[in-house]
């Protein structure tokens, strides 16, 4: 009953993104600022932190990540914030506003203080519009990002109770419910590094978050190949790092979303039955999280185990493409456009 709850929430959490991206003013374009903070903070920690850190044993590219990894909340606002029309000053002073709280909260401050913050550049005069600024909007965001933290917390913490819940059931279970939801997370703004770094994963589980994602970069290349969603640089920005094209994912999130689970649930069975493990949370993410399990695991049974996750999941590429060859899409040229449409004037 916990999996199904567990696995009920992430499919409307998921919802949600995808209708936030649609009806929300500059929803595409928030959507892609959210995923380049994640870039921009989880994804330099997963490398500096564990590969240059852990892995190398090099002191100051693990501090290098630390740094990178507690930013989450000032990348998300400030990101946000410019992508909202914020000029780039007043945009930095929210996401600085937001030090030492997470992505998401970030998120949610910095899109909605960005409405209030471009009444105050356009209805107050200049010059005093930056103390207005300092003395209202500052304080706001802050606040706003405080009183979201909870939330998102407790959404993540249920969710996170699927996986909980499958360490202790059959490893093809596990490997099911762990390979096809982390897998799914990769491709949202939820961020499969945030998520797996604050549940604090490792072992068994972190293998699987790890390999999965990684296995969902060559299905998510000939997947994004045969559809035709963008050109090449789209679809090679996808295979490296899902979260680089959050906004055409979120606009086409049924095929993308069920092609990645199944491709993810079938990585997720191979890894969990070959005993590999992962000491490194927050590592699921294609090429760092590869990279790590080198650190913690035969180097051959590693190498074996991703080709295999690696073909498996290219060849769920192919089948997505003719099961939803019909399916109407939405490209990255049809997006841009949609968002040009929902952006107040």
């Amino acid at each position: 009953m916990a999996i199904l709850k567990g696995s009920i929430l992430l499919l409307v959490v998921l919802a949600c993104f995808t209708l936030f991206s649609y009806k929300a003013p500059r929803g595409m374009k928030a959507m892609g600022a959210l995923a380049s903070a994640a870039i921009a903070t989880f994804l330099v920690e997963a490398f500096q932190r564990y590969v240059g850190g852990d892995l190398l044993n090099i002191k100051f590219l693990g501090e290098v990540g630390d740094a990178a990894g507690s930013m989450g909340g000032v990348a998300a606002a400030a990101l946000v914030s410019l992508a909202m029309g914020v000029s780039p000053v007043y945009a930095l002073m929210m996401g600085v506003s937001c030090a030492g709280l997470g992505l998401l909260p970030g998120f949610v401050a910095g899109y909605l203080m960005s409405f209030v913050v471009k009444k105050i550049e356009k209805k107050v005069p200049d010059g005093l519009d930056l103390i207005v600024t300092i003395v209202i909007a500052t304080p706001l965001v802050r606040l706003l990002a405080v009183y979201a933290d909870p939330l998102v917390d407790a959404t993540l913490l249920n969710i996170g109770g699927i996986i909980t819940q499958t360490t202790d059931a059959s490893p093809i279970v596990m490997g099911i419910i762990l390979g096809g939801v982390i897998t799914v997370v990769a491709t949202a703004p939820l961020s499969s590094m945030a998520l797996t770094a604050m549940l604090g994963l490792t072992g068994v589980p972190m293998a699987i978050g790890a390999l999965a994602v990684f296995g969902s970069s060559f299905m998510n290349f000939v997947f994004f190949h045969r559809m035709k969603f963008g050109d090449r640089k789209t679809t090679i920005s996808v295979a490296i790092e899902p979260l680089s094209q959050v906004d055409i994912i979120s606009a086409n999130p049924i095929p993308i979303y069920v092609t990645n689970f199944l491709g993810g649930a079938s990585s997720g069975i191979i890894i969990a039955l070959s005993g590999l493990v992962n000491g490194a949370t927050g590592t699921a993410t294609p090429i760092a999280g590869f990279a790590v399990m080198f650190g913690f695991n035969d180097p051959i049974k590693v190498t074996i185990i991703a080709l295999s996750c690696a073909l498996i999941s290219a060849f769920w590429g192919y089948v997505g493409s003719i099961l939803f060859k019909n399916f109407k899409i939405r490209r990255v040229n049809q997006v841009t456009a949609i968002d040009t449409e929902l952006e107040p004037a």
